[in-house]
């Protein structure tokens, strides 16, 4: 028999990694567990109106989002409980470096194999948060989680986050091929 709770939550959350530049060009990350893709063109991300990186992207109107990875799951924590208002040097710290997208102005982490281009369609405020809905202007991913040409996300060691738990957990093998395994109960 199912529970009732109070609450409800939307599991599994992606463990995206916000890359923004500051007004002096100075590269800032945030991890944001508040986040999806919307249809095949546009994401959103709901930040705190306090974060730096909230700040950088109503600045530029342009970000990136890298996924977080397993290999890298303690950068990628350290980015996002120590702000970038308080630590100027927080990507340094955890050993994050940059490279400049040639999309947005925004970082790409290098670390990190896999990430979106993205260029703000509109920012809503209320209360303390800042939801942006933003096009996807391109993708760049590392060879090495590349399969025949394609990203390949069983390569790249992605992690998830339970809301529950409070916890990151890796992102599994396949368990079937979509719009085909269910052809089964077809008539």
């Amino acid at each position: 028999m199912k529970q009732s709770f109070e609450k409800g939550f939307f599991a599994p959350l992606p463990v995206l990694i916000i890359g923004t530049y500051d007004a002096n060009g100075t590269p800032d990350a945030m991890n944001a567990a508040w986040g999806g893709q919307i249809g095949m063109t546009q994401i959103s991300v709901s930040l705190s109106s306090k974060h730096k990186t909230t700040e950088n992207i109503k600045l530029n109107k342009e970000f990136t989002v890298s996924f977080a990875t397993a290999d890298q799951i303690a950068a990628c924590d350290y980015v996002g409980i120590v702000s970038g208002n308080d630590v100027e040097n927080k990507l340094e710290k955890c050993g994050f470096t940059v490279t400049k997208s040639d999309k947005v102005n925004a970082p790409l982490i290098d670390q990190l194999p896999v990430a979106v281009e993205c260029k703000v369609i509109e920012i809503q405020e209320e209360f303390n948060e800042t939801r942006v809905v933003a096009e996807v202007v391109g993708l760049k991913a590392d060879e090495s989680v590349m399969t025949d040409g394609k990203v390949d996300y069983s390569k790249a060691g992605l992690v998830i986050y339970d809301t529950v738990t409070k916890c990151y957990r890796a992102v599994g093998g396949s368990v079937g091929a979509a719009r085909s395994i269910g052809k089964q109960f077809a008539d």
